[in-house]
C-alpha cells in the first residue's frame, strides 16, 4: 500500500514498502484480517501503522471511530482519529523519567522519597524509582481518587499515602496504575511543571508527534474514538471508564494518553534511533539502552501469570514459549507495551521495524491475547528483508 500524505506526521516521511523490505501482499493480508475482525463485529474500528528506518511504510484505519447513538451520527475512522492508549500511555510518560534521570534531576536506583520525602510514609522510604519501572513497588492496587487529576497537590498526597501490600522488591506484579502516578508526582516534583505539559513540552513536541498527547486538550475531543465494550461479537456496548471528559484531559500516566497509531510508530522508531528520530535527539543512546533491557529475567509477573522480561517502562520478548502482545515469532529484544483488551505497540531492534496496532473494542480473554499474537505474527511476516 502507498501511502499518502495525509497519514503522516512530521517526524515522519513517507516510503513505499517495497523501499524498506516490506512485502506488500503481506501487509495486504494484515489489513484483510482486521477487516475480517470488524465485520465479524469484533470491534468497531481500528488503526495500524509500521515504520522502518525513519520511514512510514504503512497506515491504515478502519471501520468506526464511534458508533451512532441518540444524539450523534456514527463517526468513521480517519487519519485524524485519536485512539485510547489505555496501558500503551505507560513507556510515554517513563520516558520522561529516562529523560530527567539523564539530565540528572533524577536517579533510578535512588529512593523515591529522595524527591518526596512524604513517600516515606507507611514503610516506602526504601522503594527506588527502578522498582517503580519494572512493577516491583509492592503496591500494584494503590489508585487515587478522580479529584487528584487535576489537584496535584492532592495528587502528590495521594501517592505519599499509599500503602505497601508487600516487601518492595520481592515480587514483580504489574502495577496496572499506581506507579505511573507516582512518576507523574516526581516528574512535577524534578520540573516543577504539570507533568502532562512536560510531556507535550519535551517528548512529543520536539519529535513533531502532534498527534500524541497525555491530556486532551477541549478542541480536541471531537476526534477521539470512543471505547466500547465488545466481549460479544457485534454487541458494543460505550464504556464509561473512557468515555468522559474529564477522563480525556486528565492524562492519567498509566493508561489515558490518546494517539495516532502513526505518531506511536514514531515514538517507536525514536527508541530504535537510540533516542534520536530524523535530526531531533531527546534521549542519548546508553539511556535508551538501559531501559530496553530485560530487568526482571524469567521472573514471572504475577499479574499476567508469565515472566514479562520487564524493561524501565516496556517489556521484552525473551526466549520464553509464549509473549503477551509482541508476537510469537518476534526477535528476542523486541520491546513494547499494550492497552487492556485493545491494543499493541512494539519495536524489534533486529529489523528497525516498529509497528502499532490500535483498536476502540476492549475485549475479553482468551480472544485479545489471541488476536494480538495473530495481528503481530502478520506484522512481522511482512518483513522480508533483515
Amino acid at each position: 500500500m502507498a501511502v499518502t500524505g495525509s497519514t503522516t506526521t512530521t517526524a515522519l516521511q513517507p516510503a513505499s514498502p517495497e523501499q524498506l523490505g516490506i512485502d506488500p501482499q503481506a501487509l495486504a493480508r494484515l489489513y484483510e484480517q482486521i477487516e475480517r475482525h470488524i465485520a465479524a463485529g469484533r470491534y468497531p474500528g481500528a488503526a495500524v501503522a509500521m515504520a522502518r528506518r525513519g520511514k512510514l511504510v504503512a497506515a491504515r484505519t478502519f471501520g468506526l471511530a464511534r458508533l451512532a447513538a441518540a444524539e450523534q451520527p456514527a463517526m468513521p475512522a480517519g487519519d485524524g482519529t485519536l485512539w485510547l492508549l489505555y496501558s500503551q500511555t505507560k513507556p510515554i510518560v517513563s520516558c520522561a523519567i529516562w529523560q530527567l534521570v539523564e539530565r540528572g534531576a533524577l536517579r533510578f536506583h535512588d529512593a523515591v522519597a529522595e524527591y518526596l520525602p512524604e513517600f516515606a510514609r507507611h514503610g516506602k522510604g526504601r522503594v527506588t524509582l527502578y522498582q517503580l519501572l519494572t512493577h516491583q513497588a509492592g503496591f500494584p492496587g494503590a489508585t487515587v481518587p478522580p479529584a487528584a487529576w487535576e489537584d496535584h497537590a492532592l495528587l502528590r498526597e495521594a501517592v505519599c499515602d499509599f500503602t505497601l501490600e508487600w516487601e518492595p522488591g520481592a515480587r514483580v506484579v504489574y502495577h496496572s496504575g499506581a506507579a505511573h502516578w507516582v512518576q507523574a508526582a516526581l516528574i512535577e516534583a524534578a520540573t516543577g511543571q504539570d507533568y502532562r505539559a512536560y510531556i507535550r513540552e519535551q517528548i512529543a513536541a520536539p519529535l513533531g508527534l502532534q498527534r500524541l498527547w497525555v491530556g486532551v486538550p477541549d478542541a480536541l475531543h471531537g476526534q477521539l474514538a470512543f471505547i466500547y465494550g465488545s466481549d460479544t461479537p457485534g454487541a458494543h456496548e460505550a464504556l464509561t471508564d473512557g468515555n468522559q471528559p474529564a477522563i480525556w484531559r486528565a492524562g492519567i500516566p498509566g493508561g489515558g494518553g490518546y494517539a495516532t497509531a502513526v505518531d506511536l510508530v514514531a515514538f517507536y522508531q525514536m527508541l530504535l534511533g537510540l533516542g534520536a528520530l530524523n535530526g531531533v535527539r531527546i534521549l542519548g543512546p546508553r539511556i535508551v539502552q538501559y531501559a530496553t533491557r530485560n530487568h526482571t529475567g524469567e521472573r514471572v509477573d504475577e499479574r499476567m501469570g508469565m515472566p514479562m522480561h520487564r524493561g524501565l517502562g516496556v517489556h521484552l520478548r525473551g526466549a520464553t514459549p509464549a509473549i503477551r502482545g509482541l508476537g510469537s515469532t518476534a526477535s528476542p529484544g523486541t520491546f513494547g507495551h499494550g492497552g487492556v483488551g485493545t491494543s499493541y505497540s512494539w519495536a524489534d531492534p533486529e529489523t528497525g521495524v516498529s509497528f502499532s496496532y490500535l483498536t476502540n473494542g476492549r475485549v475479553a480473554e482468551p480472544w485479545h491475547s489471541q488476536r494480538l499474537d495473530e495481528i503481530a505474527t502478520l506484522a512481522h511476516a511482512a518483513v522480508v528483508e533483515l
